[in-house]
């Protein structure tokens, strides 16, 4: 994947990607992952390039909301320190 792809895919990811509840993860990744093909083919970059790269999107971006909604619920008020 051409170096372009990899910045435009992280700054989107980093951009887009927040925390979301564990219920809404999979619909939310759905959403994004259309989102992230139709605004990298704007800037012209082939899903396909990407999905070299990072196999498929849908999949990297659920992951990505997973990781940030157990950030999230890691430093929640009131939970303890490890």
């Amino acid at each position: 994947m051409s170096e372009h792809a990899i910045e435009f895919l992280r700054g989107w990811i980093g951009e887009k990607v927040h925390c979301q509840s564990h219920a809404r993860i999979e619909k939310q990744a759905e959403t994004l992952a259309k989102e992230c093909a139709a605004k990298a083919a704007e800037v012209g970059i082939p899903l396909e390039d990407i999905q070299e790269e990072v196999g498929d999107i849908q999949e990297l971006i659920a992951s990505r909301l997973e990781e940030a909604a157990e950030a999230d619920e890691d430093q929640a008020p009131g939970k303890a320190a490890e």
